[in-house]
């Protein structure tokens, strides 16, 4: 189990950059700061960085997100597949990235008592099975864990076509929040990020 709480995660997380500061970066610098925001996929900042100049912090998430959405199918498999588990082997033996800790953290996902346990475990068995790689949430969008395992039972009835591209939804919607830790929101000549815009589904994806 993780030692961490999210709290302490969270509040060691750097200020995120802000807009003049994030524009000035160079390719490198580019790709090394956002290389964390997609889970062990670097390879969508650094293709992202072609799409510039972003008029503003909403262009620089569809522009990675359209990385995600126009990769190959062995890319997008690969990527799902870079997740850990909901509250699975990983996030038991605290070897989950920083952000995914933090994530699962916050609903007591790294805490759970045995009964909880094994019904997630019961869960992230069917679903891999089902679809072939793990289930993926975007955490911040849910109030509560029940919220999370009510949508886990839910989505795990869907048929593969539907549900992978719900997956990259999520992947699309866990990547808005890491991004507005990484840099500010807004265009402020300040290092105070403005709150993040308000969660949408791409065009194509469902609900």
């Amino acid at each position: 189990m993780a030692t961490h709480t999210a709290a302490e995660m969270n509040t060691s997380r750097t200020p995120p950059l802000n807009w003049s500061a994030f524009a000035a970066l160079d390719r490198e610098a580019f790709s090394r700061h956002l290389a964390s925001v997609v889970e062990h996929a670097p390879w969508v900042a650094q293709r992202a960085w072609a799409r510039r100049p972003f008029a503003d912090w909403q262009a620089l998430f569809e522009a990675m997100s359209a990385e995600i959405q126009s990769a190959s199918d062995a890319e997008q498999l690969g990527l799902l597949r870079g997740h850990p588990e909901l509250a699975g082997q990983e996030a038991r033996a605290g070897t989950m990235t920083p952000d995914s800790q933090g994530e699962q953290g916050r609903l007591g996902l790294l805490a759970l008592d045995a009964e909880t346990v094994q019904r997630i475990d019961t869960l992230n068995q069917r679903y891999r099975s089902r679809f072939g790689f793990p289930f993926i949430v975007a955490l911040r969008l849910h109030p509560s864990l029940a919220s999370v395992l009510q949508a886990f039972d839910e989505r795990s009835r869907h048929d593969p076509d539907t549900e992978r591209r719900e997956a990259l939804h999520q992947v699309c919607e866990v990547m808005r929040g890491r991004l507005a830790h990484a840099v500010a929101t807004a265009l402020p000549t300040t290092d105070s990020p403005s709150a993040p815009p308000p969660a949408h589904h791409l065009a194509g994806n469902p609900s």
